[in-house]
């Protein structure tokens, strides 16, 4: 059965998006996630497939997709790279959008169903991970159904915005510390397994 992993930035106190969901890469205008540091390299080299597709052309990646072929999002997130003119953000995956509007934009696959019930349908195909990519609504939303935990904790501190887990119930979830790596650039790369 293949894994699904929730693999994303974070600030120090919890957040993966200011509070409008915008880009929160310090390449973007108001961005505040590093994009650069002797963090990058490790990572690109991990997992070469979560880097967008523009990005991958512009850095000259060509390396085959190590970890994950399939990635998960929420509407919101998509919105992200369609607004940027770019519409298929992995195009070397195969790329599901969660949203309760029903939309049209292949070669993205959108998903109004219930996302549970997808994710269970898509670990029962053969192949590489599954990679949720976000938005904190999804992850909660999806839960139940997330095997591994990769936060990049980045050394900033934003006050608000979009949640980890974007959700207002309050539930204890424990994890189990699985790795982790501390680089120079301040950025921990925590992974963690449920208990």
């Amino acid at each position: 059965m293949r894994e699904l992993t929730y693999f994303v930035a974070s600030s120090l106190d919890g957040f993966v998006a200011d509070p409008s969901g915008g880009d929160p890469t310090d390449v973007s205008p108001g961005g505040f996630f590093l994009s650069s540091g002797d963090h990058s390299q490790p990572l690109l080299t991990a997992y070469p497939e979560t880097v967008p597709g523009v990005v991958r052309e512009m850095l000259g990646i060509d390396a085959e997709n190590r970890v994950f072929d399939t990635v998960l999002m929420g509407r919101r997130t998509w919105e992200l790279g369609r607004d940027l003119g770019n519409p298929d953000p992995y195009p070397r995956l195969r790329s599901y959008v969660f949203s309760s509007t029903p939309y049209d934009a292949p070669p993205v696959s959108f998903v109004s169903t219930d996302p549970v019930e997808k994710v269970r349908e898509l670990k029962q195909e053969s192949g590489l991970g599954i990679w949720l990519c976000g938005g904190g609504r999804l992850a909660a939303t999806l839960w139940p159904e997330i095997d591994r935990l990769v936060v990049k904790v980045n050394p900033v501190v934003i006050g608000a915005g979009v949640k980890l887990f974007h959700s207002d119930e309050f539930a204890v979830r424990k994890l189990r510390l699985a790795g982790h790596h501390v680089y120079e650039s301040g950025v921990a790369v925590l992974t963690y397994r449920k208990e």
